[in-house]
């Protein structure tokens, strides 16, 4: 039986009020409605839902400016002649190694070191050129204990706050074990269900997701050698069955020319279970033979970031 209450999966946090407006959306299209609400704010660069982005959403809909509504490229990732250009973010993934030798330091001074570190932290947090996200991989993986996944528009910002954290105490003792760079670019491919999701891959807005699951991603030279036609065809099937685990959002950002990988890719969820089945279904798609490599996988817990500071030690 329906629960006529029931709210379809939010990747971005709503406030109380905002939840409780769409409630009151009727149930039947409470689910599309909450999408085109969420891609506004994405495409506006908002992370959080309120009653106002909820009236600026309908009122870019009537106004026949949408971004579901937009077209600002040819459907295969190129411009559209005279639509305006898209800004595009730089997205890094930066997971890192702490020596265990910090560990043994005087309970005093670690302390310290944790403090330097959280302060760097907490002002790039805030910082407006930057959306920043911590996370924990502690007992998770042995390569790896943290995980800062950083968007902006602009290099330095991402170069700037990683040199002002390795001249922390605790930095002295970070070890990049690994570092994915990629930037926002809208999809080549048409998603024939949900024709928005390639126009919101020109913004990443972090969700609110306990885990993310996060890999480099490259294809064969041959999947490039197919016609484009070709291409979409295999990517309906692949589109077809992401779209069936609506509990998991994907994140892809490009790499050409940037990084050793094609794409990076993020899946958040809080239902890691789903990923797992995702990941498996894929497998089974045509164009899981056009993959050349997907490894390594990290499984990544989102933590504030005293909070992570403390699994440290």
């Amino acid at each position: 039986m329906t629960d006529e209450n029931e709210l379809p999966p939010l990747t971005l946090e709503w406030d109380e009020a905002a939840v409780a407006a769409l409630r009151h959306v009727p149930f039947v299209v409470r689910k599309s409605a909450a999408r085109s609400v969420e891609t506004y704010a994405m495409f506006k660069g908002l992370p959080v839902v309120t009653v106002d982005v909820m009236k600026q959403s309908r009122a870019s809909k009537e106004a026949g400016n949408h971004p579901e509504q937009k077209a600002s490229s040819d459907g295969r990732g190129s411009p559209v002649e005279g639509a305006e250009e898209v800004p595009r973010q730089f997205v890094n993934f930066q997971f890192m190694k702490l020596d265990p030798a910090w560990r043994r330091l005087p309970d005093e001074e670690r302390a310290r070191d944790k403090k330097a570190l959280a302060d760097v932290y907490a002002k790039w947090a805030s910082d407006k050129s930057m959306i920043t996200r911590s996370y924990s991989l502690v007992g998770v993986r042995a390569d790896c204990d943290l995980m800062l996944w950083r968007i902006s528009y602009e290099m330095d910002a991402l170069q700037n706050m990683q040199a002002e954290m390795l001249r922390t105490g605790v930095g002295r003792y970070l070890t990049p074990s690994a570092s994915y760079l990629s930037m926002t670019k809208r999809s080549q491919y048409e998603d024939k269900e949900h024709a928005n999701h390639a126009d919101a891959r020109t913004r990443i807005v972090p969700g609110r997701a306990k885990y993310i699951f996060v890999y480099p991603f490259v294809k064969t030279r041959h999947w490039y050698l197919l016609s484009i036609d070709e291409r979409q065809r295999i990517m309906d099937q692949h589109i077809q069955v992401g779209n069936k685990y609506n509990r998991v959002k994907i994140n892809t950002t490009y790499s050409f020319g940037l990084d050793d990988q094609d794409f990076v890719v993020a899946f958040e969820s809080n239902y890691p279970q789903d990923f797992l089945d995702l990941v498996m279904e894929l497998r089974e798609t045509e164009s899981s033979l056009y993959t050349q490599r997907d490894t390594p996988i990290y499984t990544c817990v989102r933590r504030e970031f005293d909070e992570l500071l403390a699994h440290l030690g």
